[in-house]
């Protein structure tokens, strides 16, 4: 499992791990059509009566009327019921050495390599070449969710499968085992596409991630340190349009931007699963959490992802479109204390290390001559803002779309046009 490091570039710095591994209320439709017969002289009202009445003993006591935390823990009950058989674990298998009857993990191959460490070299050479054996070893896990019965398409984390020398297992909700191919990687967002021979196994509804609220009730469903299958943990969403940015222990980093925030439960092996609301449609994939503080989670919006699952259906592969800079949002108070002549746009700027270029060299941003320190205020007209970040808004569109982009360019305000082109690895 790998550790990473997260920025949130808006306000602080923040340290995340991404965590490598990952209700629609009956009592109301019951309630409300007892009324309406009762009130007619329906003979069934008494049928329906002892149905309520059931329910109310349950989750309220009888003769009272559910209260509002009485209806969220039927809805969450009945909606974990509902998407729970469509969450699948992900296990992670390699083949691992083992010396003189211990196991060789890649923590201490590295420290071997570095320092020099290893054992003498003792025994005749059959003893050596046994006790230097390969064997298949499971190594790490993660969740992912059934988003295709017809087609077997499931959806995780990119960092869940970024392994290329292993292979990979989808474990459905009943014990069952398919080995899993992954279809493609989004170079852009943390998500990947797998695919598992089998047909007809349930499938859950995406929502629209657009629509999501801060403070509206959410459930994560996971495969918890990669051994508690399908767990459940409950929350609330903390924030939303999130910008953190990852790095790994290797050095390899990657921002994610528009993310949602939750203070549901999520631990390692959570990464990949699905992040969903009361109606149970996904809103979100389960992403990665802050390793400072409790509770501080963050999931990918589905609505960023669809895109990625409707280019793989029709392409076999995630189209992205490529612009080929680097940039800090501006909000009031970078404007303020980097003195800029705007309090929106995105600030054409240089990464951390000495080869994050501000502009990428032969890409589409090169080509019209954009430079560091230049701003791009708009794209086809709408303000590039925290809330409508370059990144986002330039996914809309398709390589090959030639954009108009407001930008301010040594000193002065102008128009240019751009074609966007496909990002290639």
């Amino acid at each position: 499992m790998r550790k990473i490091v997260f920025k949130d570039w808006s306000n602080s710095i923040i340290v995340v791990a991404l965590v490598a591994l990952v209700i629609g209320s009956l009592s109301g439709m019951i309630s409300g059509f007892y009324a309406a017969n009762l009130l007619n002289g329906n003979d069934e009202s008494i049928l329906q009566s002892a149905l309520h009445q059931k329910i109310l003993k349950q989750f309220g006591g009888q003769g009272q009327s559910l209260t509002a935390s009485d209806e969220e823990e039927k809805a969450t009950i009945d909606v974990v019921g509902k998407v729970n058989p469509s969450v699948v674990s992900i296990v992670v298998s390699k083949y691992v050495s083992r010396y003189y009857g211990r196991q060789s993990v890649p923590f201490d191959d590295f420290f071997n390599d570095f320092f020099n460490f290893g054992f003498p070299d003792s025994g005749t050479p059959q003893q050596n070449q046994d006790e230097q054996q390969k064997e298949k070893q499971e190594v790490g896990g993660g969740t992912g969710f059934i988003i295709s019965s017809q087609d077997g398409l499931v959806l995780t984390n990119k960092h869940v499968v970024s392994d290329e020398d292993a292979e990979y297992t989808v474990v459905t909700n009943d014990g069952e085992k398919y080995e899993a191919k992954i279809l493609a990687t989004d170079p852009f967002n943390d998500v990947a596409v797998l695919r598992i021979d089998v047909q007809n196994l349930p499938e859950v509804r995406l929502g629209d991630s657009d629509k999501v609220k801060i403070g509206q009730t959410v459930i994560a469903i996971g495969n918890a340190l990669g051994e508690y299958r399908n767990t459940v943990t409950k929350g609330v969403v903390s924030g939303i349009s999130r910008k953190v940015k990852a790095g790994d222990n290797s050095g390899n980093s990657e921002v994610l931007e528009n993310v949602i925030q939750t203070d549901a439960a999520i631990n390692f092996g959570n990464s990949g699963g699905p992040l969903i609301d009361l109606q149970g449609e996904v809103i979100g994939i389960n992403t990665a959490i802050n390793l400072e503080g409790q509770l501080i989670g963050f999931a990918i919006p589905i609505n960023q992802v669809k895109k990625a699952v409707e280019d793989v259906r029709e392409h076999g592969r995630i189209v992205r479109p490529f612009l080929g800079v680097r940039y800090l949002l501006i909000n009031e108070e970078i404007a303020k204390e980097s003195n800029l002549p705007y309090d929106y746009g995105a600030l054409i700027v240089r990464g951390d290390k000495m080869t994050d270029l501000a502009v990428i060299p032969g890409s589409p941003a090169n080509k019209v001559g954009l430079v560091e320190n230049d701003i791009i205020l708009e794209i086809g007209g709408e303000k590039i803002t925290e809330e409508k970040p370059l990144a986002k808004e330039i996914q809309k569109y398709e390589p090959g779309n030639e954009l108009k982009f407001k930008i301010y360019h040594q000193g002065k305000e102008k128009e240019i046009k751009i074609i966007l082109e496909e990002y290639k690895d």
